[in-house]
């Protein structure tokens, strides 16, 4: 473990926000050639709503209630800058294993030599878990939240999205998503270090379900409950996921130290 002075700490830190930014600015670029074809996948779910069914196949995609309708846009940079945020957040997510690898790199020295053989662990967790949060939010989350909200009672009322407000309705709900299904790293890398036990979260679960219907309210862009049952629920099985995890590698390293 090294004890470094602190300005060599915001130098080290410079240096990992740099790299990030550099990867995130090139990957930007290509993002915002192709944001046609993004723009294209992110209106699917509008397209088309998840149908669930006894018989094969069980789940599957079918076309939405509304299959006409069309997003406007009302400003003449609005289309512009829709294709900024598109190309910004897609980089975003295709540069997480940098991102992450350089978050890495920063809190290694802090770490004992043999807390360090974590790290190549450490970069595929957080990287999985970040892309299947936010690939879960895109199959699963936005096809029911967007089914629901754009068909429940409205019968009377005939919808005009604005293509901004629904690209930042799609992508706040993916990063979001993408972002709390790190929880369980978030668990694990706080029992390992001794800040909480798993027994102290397994006893507070009911502080947990309150917390994560809190963050659900919070990280979600509408206030309705069903999407914060959207996002609710899976925090709440990541979170026992993550006590499970931290117990199974607590045994682990109980076992090592006494061989």
């Amino acid at each position: 473990m090294s004890k470094a002075p602190l300005t060599e700490h915001l130098y080290e830190l410079r240096n990992r926000i740099v790299v990030s930014l550099i990867t995130i600015g090139i990957t930007f670029g290509v993002c915002f050639y192709y944001s046609e074809y993004i723009f294209d996948l992110l209106i699917s779910p509008m397209r088309h709503t998840l149908s669930f069914s006894l018989k094969n196949p069980y789940v599957s995609f079918i076309p939405a209630k509304n299959p006409d309708l069309t997003l406007v846009f009302l400003a003449p940079a609005e289309a512009f800058w829709i294709h900024m945020k598109m190309a910004l957040i897609s980089a975003i997510i295709i540069s997480s294993p940098v991102i992450f690898l350089e978050i890495w790199k920063f809190i290694a020295p802090g770490l004992l030599s043999k807390e360090k053989k974590y790290a190549l662990p450490f970069i595929i967790t957080t990287t999985f878990l970040f892309l299947i949060g936010s690939l879960f939010c895109f199959l699963i989350v936005l096809p029911l939240a967007i089914d629901f909200l754009l068909n429940y009672k409205t019968q009377n009322i005939k919808p005009m999205i604005s293509a901004e407000k629904y690209i930042d309705f799609c992508l706040k709900f993916i990063l979001a998503f993408g972002a709390i299904f790190e929880t369980p790293v978030i668990i694990v890398f706080l029992t390992r270090m001794g800040v909480v036990t798993t027994d102290f979260l397994a006893k507070h679960r009911k502080y947990a379900v309150l917390i994560a219907f809190v963050i659900a309210a919070i990280l979600t862009p509408t206030p309705d409950a069903f999407n914060q049952m959207l996002m609710a629920v899976p925090i709440l099985i990541l979170y026992e996921a993550g006590i499970l995890a931290s117990r199974i590698l607590n045994k682990k390293k109980t076992r090592t130290a006494s061989d």
